[in-house]
């Protein structure tokens, strides 16, 4: 089974992600693809260098995330140029590692799933989600600045939105404890669904 795991900026993914991985699934996640794999690798550096020059590199020749976010996030054409470029290999990288366990679950941390229309990709949807005030609050708490936290958030699709489209919803504004419940009852359906559809075969 495939979870795809989407939701607000700064909601809780991760958290939510590894209790998942608690119960068996295999974590995938996209931004980890990217800052270890797709932002280390020679032709992405290189076409950054080409359009960006030395600027969003640091001393030692690693992307500057911070300073190719700055970009970005303040340029949608240069948003989609960097999406275009990047998003093919996070895609070609996820679905290697997924075959390497074709028999395991996997629960696959994307936080544009809805935007890219990847859907279709995953048995299931859920979306984590929380109040927009707690969710400015912990981007706040990372060390991001207020400004720039909403402009990061206006760039996804509307919270709402993502809850009416996904499968199901994790509610994020309360304990640790809360969450897992929540995560709990939604493997317990799975299960569910997942015992119901072996009866259905045989």
């Amino acid at each position: 089974m495939i979870l795809g795991l989407t939701g607000g900026y700064g909601c809780g993914k991760s958290t939510a992600a590894r209790l998942f991985a608690d119960h068996g699934f295999r974590h995938l996640d996209s931004d980890s693809i990217v800052r270890e794999r797709v932002l280390t690798s020679d032709p992405v550096k290189a076409a950054l260098r080409a359009r960006y020059g030395n600027g969003v590199f640091g001393p030692t020749g690693e992307v500057d995330r911070p300073a190719l976010a700055r970009i970005v996030f303040g340029d949608d054409s240069e948003r989609f140029w960097l999406e275009a470029l990047t998003h093919p290999m996070v895609f070609d990288i996820s679905r290697a590692m997924i075959r390497e366990k074709p028999g395991s679950n996997h629960v696959v941390e994307v936080p544009l799933l809805f935007e890219k229309s990847l859907a279709n990709w995953f048995d299931f949807t859920v979306c984590v989600a929380c109040d927009p005030s707690s969710q400015l609050a912990r981007l706040e708490q990372r060390g991001m600045d207020r400004a720039l936290a909403v402009q990061r958030i206006s760039k996804q699709l509307p919270l709402a939105r993502k809850i009416e489209l996904s499968d199901f919803v994790l509610w994020n504004d309360g304990s640790t404890g809360f969450l897992k419940a929540q995560v709990e009852r939604i493997v317990a359906s799975l299960d569910r669904a997942k015992k119901g559809a072996l009866l259905t075969d045989s």
